[in-house]
């Protein structure tokens, strides 16, 4: 049962991981892609 639990936790870890990677990757994508609108603008 305490097996079930950790393995369980530590999937759910893993996945908000990934997905936390990926949110701050697609900021700094966006932040790039503004920074280069703005770039093109002046």
């Amino acid at each position: 049962m305490i097996k079930r639990i950790l393995l369980a936790l530590g999937i759910t870890t893993m996945a908000l991981t990934a997905t936390a990677c990926n949110t701050v990757r697609g900021v700094g994508d966006d932040l790039n892609s503004a920074a280069d609108a703005v770039d093109e603008e002046t």
